[in-house]
């Protein structure tokens, strides 16, 4: 089937909500404009304790043997009058001490051992603005957790160990990162981005499969070309640190189940010694996991001034038919002017 892009007027269709969408991870937004393409033409604390029992062995078997008791009788008569000394009638019987088992009462909580866990997140800032988080959580192995940083969320998990290492793009120059486990425990960390004043950077945010995707158009070029910046061709952060153009990254993890994933545009605005624009699409793929049901996203975009704008917006996405087109939302994202330095 020839994949067709369906364009779509996303400026009148999309509603501005707060940042904090997405910081409500287990609700839906709140009241977010949904766009129906029918009809669309071309165009962090401790662990609870874990009471750790002592075991008691029961004490050896005891037990005393009286098989040697030694018999006696009455004192002999006169010579004159023998008598013969009568053995007792009744049998010796061996004897053994009665079997006990001590039994040990349980260590109230307050006598108990308490394990406790400690949850540690440094931050380490690296070229372009972005930051390596690492994450030591030893009684969380396996575990999958959230990343919360200025309205930006994503899904990750711990290995064996209960560690976890990887690189998310700063949206502040004090820059404050939350790890936060289904438990409710977690941990912070922050750091110093001075150099983020010389990026732009556009975040699409979405849970589950939706199939959303950027494409920065970096000066007037099309689709495939040489300036067309995408997950396909994502570039990385060695380009913008030189000033060269911009790059994309993919956030979450995908497996997870309804995880929540994020996609991130930057581009070196600062040290740029062009003229132009940067065109920034955002597209929906129709899939066979989100094809004739609702898309949730969400777009944050840092501004010249460094603050942030946030919009949320409920997709309806066409049936399943139509699997392998895309539908492109123009005006989710402002496009980015460029000037010489």
């Amino acid at each position: 089937m020839q994949k067709k892009r369906l364009i779509m007027a996303g400026g009148t269709l999309i509603s501005a909500l707060g940042i904090g969408y997405f910081m409500q991870s287990t609700q839906a937004p709140s009241a977010p404009q949904k766009i129906s393409t029918a009809g669309v033409t071309g165009g962090v604390a401790q662990p609870a304790p874990e009471a750790m029992a002592k075991d008691t062995d029961s004490p050896d078997d005891t037990s005393v043997d009286l098989g040697d008791v030694t018999l006696t009788s009455a004192a002999p008569a006169t010579p004159d009058t023998p008598v013969v000394a009568e053995l007792p009638t009744q049998s010796v019987v061996e004897a053994a001490l009665e079997e006990k088992v001590v039994a040990v009462e349980p260590e109230t909580p307050s006598e108990q051992t308490e394990r406790t866990c400690e949850y540690e997140l440094t931050a380490a800032t690296e070229a372009a603005a972005m930051v390596r988080l690492s994450l030591s959580a030893p009684c969380m192995s396996d575990q999958r957790f959230t990343l919360h940083h200025n309205g930006m969320m994503i899904n990750e998990v711990t290995d064996a160990t209960g560690a976890a290492e990887f690189t998310v793009p700063a949206l502040s120059e004090n820059a404050i990162f939350v790890v936060a486990f289904p438990n409710g425990e977690g941990a912070v960390a922050n750091a110093k981005v001075s150099s983020l004043a010389y990026y732009d950077r556009a975040v699409v945010q979405w849970r589950g499969a939706s199939g959303m995707q950027i494409h920065a158009l970096e000066f007037g070029a099309e689709y495939g070309a040489d300036g067309h910046v995408s997950s396909e061709a994502a570039r990385d952060q060695s380009v913008a640190a030189l000033g060269q153009g911009g790059f994309m990254t993919r956030h979450g993890v995908a497996e997870l189940d309804d995880a929540l994933m994020a996609e991130v545009y930057t581009f070196p605005t600062g040290v740029m010694k062009r003229d132009g624009d940067v065109a920034l699409r955002v597209e929906a793929e129709v899939t066979a996991a989100n094809c004739g049901r609702d898309v949730e996203a969400q777009s944050i975009q840092k501004e010249a001034d460094g603050t942030l704008k946030s919009q949320d917006l409920v997709l309806a996405m066409p049936d399943c038919n139509a699997i392998g087109d895309f539908l492109v939302l123009n005006n989710l994202l402002n496009d980015l002017k460029i000037a010489a330095k």
